[in-house]
């Protein structure tokens, strides 16, 4: 999943999902004691998960929306629109899901199995903007759909009656269960998608939610919006919020003033302000099973279509420097495109990231005769590069960082950092107009090719144009080894070594969320892979 970022240290999880708790108390007004006041680091872009995916509005889905199972501690599934954790038949092949009855809508409608086909039908469909259509791969005939091939009527969901989904697969996915926790499988209101059509998510007047929560006061544009609760909710009983209150925060020194000024019970920071709450009774760390990493342009009329360019960046970069002297934040150092503690592989008994990370991640010596090479293979004595973030502060400055060790040490390298919105820089991305670009990959769910997935040749989000025909056979193949362990995981040490050889993305540091919360505030669930989950969330 796309971008994010966070701190703090009186407490640190390392996976899983934990429930916070902690002592002593902020003072808040009695007419407050029932409201969670929230930050987000970015704008929502929509609240249609067809057409549009990025970490706020996945947020926002979490606490409003849900799929077959919700996320549970320590990342258990728990049965939510379905009534059991299904057990697929047919070789692996075969899931039917039958629904709760008592599931509704907040206009009142029932949830439906059509609802689950309306929405994953359009997220297929070719003309989805969301960029999430290859998750829905191995699904029959989604990948035809999504290419244009096929229509999304032949795709392999199908509602048997009102309560019961079948889902028909290509082959079998012993992961497919904990994909269903994702907003991208969450269902859609079919009437309402009837009755807005393309405008269907634009606010949150057009959307219905089958949530804890319904989201209102988000008119596609603002930067605060609330949500309340969802009376029609099936689990109405064990939700103990009034309301929940979101705001848009990028800068670091903001949240912290809010969280002072008792207007944040949960804030993010980062860089120095986290430096300076490192002893503070209020801070959290939670790592991520997420990697931020340069997404480099390998475009044939960009100067990173050259292999040893690419290389020497990764090798000038101080990933430890970064970590410690820039970000402040408990993040550490990465040297793979796959998150420490993301999952162990079963076949070795080690930490798949730590068993795959290169024996040299530092060494510039070496970076610079490789950034010699790459200039002299280009014909080129200089060369402008567009490096583009989003307007965080974390995020100039990690890209401030990357500038200054490019420029200082390679021969004719000038580096220009635009730092703009992240609608602007969403659309930068996306129409190839930058060279590198600071991103985030946070996995779906805790296994490899939830990363690997995304850099294929056919993936919509592989906007760095990477094509490897061996890493795509990787790929393939890992598909076809579903119920063969040591197949399977061979193929992801193959994919992931691949990676390290061409070099299409430079990992920097995983992504390790600082907050401030409110000491009183419990019933949270933090997962390492997925969203924060605030529906259960009360004051002690």
């Amino acid at each position: 999943m796309k971008m994010k970022g966070m701190l703090l240290a009186s407490l640190t999880i390392l996976s899983g999902a934990v429930m916070l708790t902690a002592c002593s108390a902020n003072q808040r007004k009695a007419s407050d004691s029932k409201t969670l006041y929230l930050m987000q680091t970015g704008d929502i872009l929509s609240l249609d998960n067809s057409n549009q995916a990025n970490l706020t509005q996945w947020n926002v889905l979490e606490q409003s929306m849900e799929g077959m199972y919700r996320a549970g501690k320590n990342g258990k599934l728990i049965p939510a629109m379905a009534t059991s954790i299904v057990k697929p038949t047919n070789s692996g092949r075969t899931y039917t899901y039958h629904l709760r009855k008592n599931a509704r809508w907040s206009n009142g409608d029932p949830v439906t199995a059509q609802d689950f086909v309306t929405s994953w039908r359009r997220s297929t469909a070719p003309t989805s903007k969301s960029g999430y259509n290859y998750i829905f791969t191995g699904i029959k005939n989604a990948e035809q759909i999504s290419a244009g091939k096929m229509p999304p009527s032949s795709l392999g969901v199908r509602a048997l009656d009102r309560h019961t989904l079948r889902v028909d697969l290509e082959y079998a996915m012993p992961y497919f269960n904990k994909m269903m926790v994702m907003p991208a499988f969450f269902p859609q209101n079919t009437g309402y998608v009837k009755k807005f059509g393309d405008k269907y998510g634009t606010n949150s007047a057009r959307v219905a939610c089958n949530g804890a929560f319904k989201v209102q006061g988000w008119t596609g544009t603002n930067d605060k919006w609330s949500l309340t609760p969802n009376t029609h909710y099936y689990d109405r009983k064990n939700i103990r919020m009034d309301k929940m209150v979101m705001q848009i925060v990028k800068d670091s020194n903001t949240a912290h003033q809010l969280f002072q000024e008792n207007k944040l019970d949960d804030a993010q920071i980062t860089g120095t302000t986290a430096q300076g709450l490192q002893k503070n009774k209020n801070l959290m760390h939670l790592t991520r099973g997420g990697v931020y990493y340069l997404r480099m342009n390998l475009a044939e009329n960009r100067a990173f279509s050259n292999k040893n360019l690419r290389h020497a960046v990764y090798l000038a970069l101080d990933r430890n420097e970064l970590a410690k002297k820039v970000l402040s934040d408990g993040s550490t150092a990465s040297g793979t495109y796959v998150a420490r503690k993301l999952a162990t592989d079963p076949t070795t008994g080690r930490d798949f990231a730590t068993e795959m990370t290169p024996s040299e991640t530092f060494n510039m010596k070496k970076a610079k005769e490789l950034w010699n090479k790459g200039m002299k293979e280009l014909g080129k004595s200089s060369v402008t590069l567009d490096l583009v973030t989003d307007d965080q502060t974390v995020s100039k400055n990690v890209g401030q960082f990357v500038q200054s060790k490019v420029e200082t040490n390679f021969k004719g390298a000038k580096v220009n950092v635009e730092s703009v919105p992240s609608k602007s820089s969403s659309g930068k991305v996306s129409n190839g107009d930058f060279d590198m670009n600071l991103t985030l990959w946070l996995a779906d769910f805790a296994n490899p090719v939830s990363d690997f997935d995304v850099l294929s040749s056919s993936n919509p989000q592989n906007y760095g144009k990477y094509n490897s025909p061996a890493y795509d056979s990787q790929l393939a193949q890992a598909r076809r080894n579903g119920n063969d362990e040591k197949a399977f995981w061979q193929n992801m040490r193959n994919a992931q070594q691949l990676l390290n050889d061409d070099m299409p993305v430079v990992p920097l540091y995983t992504m390790t969320e600082s907050h401030l919360v409110n000491p009183k505030l419990s019933g949270v669930l933090y997962h390492s892979v997925g969203e924060t989950d605030y529906t259960r969330a009360y004051f002690k």
